[in-house]
């Protein structure tokens, strides 16, 4: 199934954290939060200004993205974990 975005909202894939810890402790999966680090997949068009001009997104499909903890709407795609959300949810770029 393909899906895109619309407006100034982005698709994101969770990236999985390490199972251990530095020390070499190996964590459970009931033990472990959500990572808050994601790949984009796609990224809509952007949203548009008051004149009605699209203005771009800061933010491409394939930028390693920090987002809130609680941020986005979880949605499977062909069985995988996705997260619709928009750009304003967006922490920051990992470089």
């Amino acid at each position: 199934m393909k899906v895109k975005p619309l407006n100034d909202r982005l698709l994101v894939v969770r990236v999985d954290e390490e199972q251990k810890t530095k020390g070499g402790i190996i964590i459970p999966d009931t033990a472990k939060e959500k990572p808050m680090e994601g790949k984009v997949v796609a990224a809509g068009p952007g949203k548009r200004d008051e004149k009605g001009n699209r203005v771009p997104l800061d933010i491409k499909a394939g930028d390693l993205v920090l987002f809130s903890k609680y941020a986005g709407t979880e949605i499977k795609i062909d069985d995988v974990e996705h997260l619709f959300m928009r750009e304003d949810d967006i922490l920051g770029v990992i470089e």
